[in-house]
């Protein structure tokens, strides 16, 4: 059913206000103020309604009679700010999304509402294409949008009285209110943070607690109840309860608007979805393709063999095939999933959850390249030569059967002699061949330079309890850059294939560092007797010269992590301007279609160029392929903050119990207000509050990246190796605060001038602190 069939619409027809006034000087009817009230943009008062009816002089005392009549009929409310009719929302108000619906649609309340008249009321959010509106698809739970409201004659099969069409959705200067509610033994209780940079508890009366329960995350709003009065919070939603549910994640969830479960109408639709056909795809289920991934990963979404290049005039060579889900077979443009997977714009991985861009059966079961099971892909096939470089491409559809779903471990044993049982049939068809090849494509790569960052990633281990069980650094294998690489060729070859069809292109793209950042990295590599070449010459090999270097320093990890900071953010952009990372004149994604929405749209336009069947770019989608790469972009962003954010939440609870205990780290950042330290054992980041260097006054340094005591000459700088303790955890903010227990070194940064004073307070030592 159409969502016109559907809702009941208001009678066609505006009425227009007027200024009326009987000839003898009589007031407006009652049905004259009510419309006026009802279409009013803005607030409406006495004043107001006088001057609009050209009610002057004594009239003024009977329309006010006339007013007060139609307050106690509850035709209106009456307050001390304003007048209107109970219930109703102006035509242009301010809405925060809330919620989605069965159908997928937004669902907003409105932020300005007196609670006298009741609950807030629902208000659904209408898909528009407007000029002069948003496109309702870059909005999500937890914004704020200016919309045209429209009150409908009734209530909806679905209970909505308003609709709404977004003008514009509005900054998102703050987070939602969010917190975890503590009760108190007595009734009310307080709420506690969740965002590390506003760590303030609100005190909640038992009237305002609702239905909340200890250890509920809540959303709440703050309300003065006087003019001087201290604002007090006021619980309007729970959210769930994240210790309950052993899902810490909840929280980021909620912060950052992700959308968590699917609507009730994608799900219906990802289970009737048309069945593959092997007619108008190459067979390949006698290839030995393989999925190498982690092991404990659900999905696979790509599969890669190799082969020596018969070809005549290509002695040495070989070809590859990288084949890759065919999504695409499966979400059509402007189908129910598409809209879902776009607004998703990726799977976001926590340690306890997955939220994915599409539903289970489709990430799971349809697309997924099950061992031993038929599975349509899409297919680049790539001719290298024995040096590595790529001589031709191709790109098909086809049906596959994968020969054997390994482990990167597994796949790493192979390729060093020791196959286990699964592998050991496959190593002269398929894994020996493709270790040969990535030799090949290895050395090309070498060649090319790309950026080589050595920054080991720590994985978090959870128990069944979803607790933390321990911190790990997974190694870092051949075969997992034997697949990097694979991936990489295979992304080029997508944007090399649609650029020269001239067809439209989702761009992975890479700026080089900003002359801002390039200066700070400068400055810090000086301190270290390390050195950059000019900015107009600066190539990744430059930045891989400085770290293999800085190997013989005690600090390389730092300069890595420097380095890092220092490069610009990739992003989604239908403007090539290449990725400096990688030291690609042309990259695009196309590897990963059941977790990224810009994979999706790359073989759209691969489907549609190459004319390879169903499922290509739609006309309506190439106009807004501009608007979708910022939003997806803005979706990758949001995805990694939570990921973090909960990451520090999990490892926060861990220390929680572990308050006054002492912790190698080292200084991993440098402020005017204080010191970041990152744990050696679990990569826990904390903070030292400069106010509590107590044996000194302190310096910022910022070419330095230092604080440097004014009267010793004595220093904490970046990377240096330091002792803390643990004085606070707040796991519910994800936040750490240390005390330092390492004194400064003395003569760390030389005759250093020119340091910024900072206004710190001096605080008296306490009995027993170590200074």
């Amino acid at each position: 059913m159409s969502k016109d069939s559907r809702r009941p619409r208001k009678s066609a027809g505006k009425p227009s206000v007027r200024k009326e006034r009987d000839i003898d000087g009589g007031l407006p009817t009652r049905e004259q103020i009510l419309e006026f009230v009802r279409r009013a943009p803005a607030k409406v008062g006495k004043r107001e309604i006088a001057r609009a009816f050209g009610v002057k002089g004594g009239d003024r005392i009977a329309l006010k009679q006339l007013l007060a009549e139609m307050a106690d009929e509850g035709l209106l409310t009456d307050s001390k700010k304003a007048i209107r009719q109970p219930g109703h929302l102006p035509p242009v108000a301010v809405l925060e999304v809330c919620a989605r619906d069965g159908d997928g649609d937004l669902v907003a309340e409105p932020v300005v509402w007196d609670d006298e008249e009741g609950p807030r009321p629902r208000v659904l959010i209408l898909p528009t294409h407007r000029a002069d509106t948003e496109d309702t698809a870059n909005i999500g739970i937890g914004d704020r949008v200016l919309a045209r409201i429209e009150a409908l004659a009734e209530a909806d099969v679905e209970g909505y009285r308003f609709e709404a069409e977004p003008i514009r959705k509005l900054p998102r200067d703050q987070r939602r209110l969010l917190g975890i509610f503590r009760a108190h033994p007595k009734g009310g209780g307080s709420i506690e943070p969740i965002d590390r940079k506003a760590l303030r508890s609100w005190s909640i009366q038992k009237s305002d607690q609702g239905d909340a329960s200890d250890g509920d995350l809540v959303r709440f709003d703050l309300a003065k109840r006087g003019r001087f009065a201290v604002p007090q919070a006021r619980i309007l939603e729970v959210l769930g309860n994240p210790d309950d549910q052993r899902q810490i994640s909840l929280i980021a969830i909620h912060a950052h608007g992700l959308p968590d479960g699917f609507p009730e109408s994608v799900l219906l639709e990802s289970e009737s979805l048309p069945a593959p056909k092997l007619q108008g795809r190459e067979d390949l289920r006698d290839i030995p393709l393989l999925t190498i991934d982690p092991a404990d990963a659900r999905d696979h979404d790509d599969a890669v063999y190799a082969e020596p290049d018969t070809s005549p005039g290509n002695e040495g060579g070989f070809v590859v095939l990288v084949a890759i889900a065919d999504v695409a077979h499966y979400v059509r443009p402007g189908s129910r999933l598409d809209r879902e997977a776009r607004v998703r714009g990726n799977s976001v991985y926590f340690p306890d959850r997955v939220v994915p861009m599409l539903p289970e059966r489709i990430s799971n079961d349809l697309c997924s390249l099950r061992e031993g099971e038929d599975r349509p892909c899409l297919v680049a096939r790539m001719v290298f030569d024995k040096r590595g470089e790529k001589r031709s491409q191709k790109f098909f559809r086809a049906m596959m059967r994968s020969a054997a779903k390994l482990s990167y471990q597994e796949a790493q044993a192979a390729f060093d002699g020791d196959p286990g049982e699964k592998a050991a049939p496959l190593m002269e068809p398929a894994l020996l061949p493709l270790w040969t090849a990535y030799q090949a494509l290895a050395a090309a790569r070498d060649r090319r330079g790309p950026l080589d960052l050595d920054l080991p990633e720590k994985k978090i281990k959870l128990d069944k309890e979803g607790r933390v069980e321990r911190v790990v650094v997974p190694e870092r294998l051949a075969a997992h850059r034997l697949i990097e690489e694979f991936m990489i060729q295979a992304n080029v070859a997508a944007a090399e294939a649609l650029e020269a069809r001239k067809s439209p292109v989702v761009y992975r793209a890479h700026a080089a560092p900003s002359k801002e950042k390039l200066k700070s990295l400068r400055e810090f590599l000086e301190t270290l007797d390390l050195k950059l070449p000019a900015d107009a010459s600066l190539k990744p090999a430059d930045f891989n010269r400085v770290l293999e270097r800085a190997k013989d320093l005690p600090v390389p990890e730092l300069v890595n992590e420097v380095v890092l900071r220092s490069q610009a953010q990739a992003e989604y952009a239908i403007e090539n301007y290449g990725h400096f990372g990688l030291h690609l004149s042309r990259y695009a994604h196309f590897t990963s279609p059941i977790r990224r929405y810009a994979d999706l749209l790359v073989h759209r336009s691969l489907v549609r160029a190459l004319q390879l069947g169903e499922g290509g770019l739609a006309d309506e989608e190439t106009p807004r392929l501009a608007e979708t790469a910022k939003m997806i972009s803005e979706a990758e962003r949001r995805a990694m903050a939570a990921e973090r954010e909960t990451i520090d939440r999990l490892i926060a609870s861990h220390l929680a119990d572990r308050v006054g205990a002492s912790f190698n780290g080292r200084i991993a950042g440098v402020t005017r207000s204080g010191l970041f330290v990152k744990l050696d054992d679990t990569g826990a980041d904390g903070f030292v509050p400069v106010s509590s260097l107590i044996s000194d006054f302190y310096n910022h340094i910022e070419e330095a990246h230092a604080l440097l005591g004014a009267r010793s000459n004595a220093a904490y700088r970046l990377g240096m190796n330091v002792e803390v303790r643990l004085v606070e955890a707040i796991p519910s903010a994800g936040a750490l605060r240390f005390e330092m227990l390492t004194p400064p070194e003395k003569g760390a940064l030389g005759p250093v001038k020119g340091g910024k004073r900072l206004n710190v307070r001096r605080i008296r030592p306490q009995h027993g602190r170590r200074r």
